[in-house]
């Protein structure tokens, strides 16, 4: 089941954690993703890796869903401890660990599912996990939806990120900034969130940035949260005393100094609307990014086909492409290197293409899509 939220709130559709009446995406090979589930007053599970496997997943005698989809990985990450419904709109996620949000429980509370920094468009059955998905799982609101729109009447609850850096000392501020995503995985900064750890209590500005000091040396895990949203993953920092060097720390940079930008990307080899023959048509994706102070944490691809109304995924685990919704992109992570190169594992065949290359640094800053740039459209004839 799809909820709309209201004009200007968000973009787009937030999902419920359902499987819609539409069929389920095939299933793919297993992958290595992240599971992470925040509960309405704190953390069930931090995020932390895991592997898919090809195993099917059954709750209460209701139709399996594969264990390569987002309910293989949440059977995964909960051990098998959660429950669901299945009705005429799919299967839907009740409860996680302990706390229960069955939909229509009277207090508008459901459990909401995001993939990348973006709300799923299709339930976790439905969803097929590929290599490198970050998946959260997070307490959502929605009043009053009533068809036949289901508009929820109330603001949504909107995922956090907290981006630190990886070394600090107890002697030098650091900076540390939070944002917010929305609906079509774009960050805003948030002013007033609440970021904590031991020995660290800091409140951001408007523009989503605080200063903070570390009381204490070692490993120093923050958290950020404001109410009416999704608190963010941790992040750890390494902290060394005054008279040490913690990782990363060697030579702290004055808090005005620090790196809030994000690298950039570009691709290479394809020009935006151009268009190829069958016989060259590309086989090997290639590109570059901007050097960074925090390093490059990862280059991460999206590749799209659309051909006589059709629309096409590309699936690094399954090195082909396969059925998906028109729109939807998924992101796949090809490594750290500032020139990056992607190989198919043959030449495209005919069709329209999206070309996505997103880089995200260290402190968790990520390139903005910019077409001609980070996002080429071209053809093969």
């Amino acid at each position: 089941m799809l909820f709309r939220r209201p004009a200007g709130l968000t973009a787009g559709l937030l999902c419920l954690a359902v499987l819609g009446a539409a069929p389920p995406a095939l299933a793919s090979g297993p992958a290595n993703v992240t599971v992470r589930i925040e509960g309405a007053a704190n953390t069930l599970r931090e995020e932390g890796a895991l592997r898919t496997t090809p195993d099917p997943v059954a709750k209460g005698g209701n139709p399996p869903c594969t264990g390569t989809s987002a309910a293989g990985a949440l059977e995964r990450a909960t051990a098998g401890d959660w429950t669901g419904t299945y009705s005429s709109f799919g299967y839907s996620v009740d409860r996680i660990f302990r706390e229960s949000y069955p939909f229509g429980n009277g207090n508008g509370d459901y459990w909401a599912f995001w993939v990348n920094d973006k709300p799923s468009p299709s339930g976790v059955c439905g969803f097929e996990l590929q290599e490198g998905d970050e998946v959260l799982f997070y307490v959502d609101r929605c009043f009053d939806a009533q068809p036949p729109d289901f508009a929820c009447k109330n603001d949504p609850v909107l995922p956090l990120e907290l981006r630190a850096p990886a070394g600090g000392r107890t002697d030098t501020p650091a900076e540390v900034s939070v944002v917010r995503y929305d609906a079509g995985g774009t960050a805003a900064p948030v002013g007033g969130a609440r970021v904590t750890g031991p020995g660290v209590d800091a409140t951001t500005g408007p523009d989503g940035r605080a200063t903070v000091r570390f009381g204490q040396a070692g490993q120093v895990r923050l958290k950020a949260e404001k109410a009416g949203a999704a608190r963010s993953a941790a992040e750890t920092v390494q902290v060394a005393g005054a008279d040490s060097t913690a990782p990363g720390a060697s030579a702290p940079a004055p808090v005005a100094e620090r790196d809030g930008a994000a690298p950039v990307s570009r691709i290479t080899g394809i020009r935006e609307q151009q268009r190829f023959s069958r016989r060259r048509a590309p086989r090997t994706l290639r590109g570059s990014v901007t050097p960074d102070p925090s390093g490059l944490r990862a280059v991460k691809l999206s590749l799209t086909r659309s051909r006589g109304g059709r629309c096409q995924l590309y699936s690094p685990t399954r090195e082909r492409f396969r059925p998906a919704r028109c729109g939807r992109r998924v992101n796949f992570a090809i490594g750290d290197r500032q020139d990056w190169s992607y190989l198919l594992p043959g030449r495209l065949g005919p069709g329209r293409y999206v070309l996505d290359a997103v880089a995200v640094d260290k402190l968790g800053n990520r390139d903005r899509l910019a077409r001609g740039r980070s996002r080429v459209v071209f053809f093969v004839r």
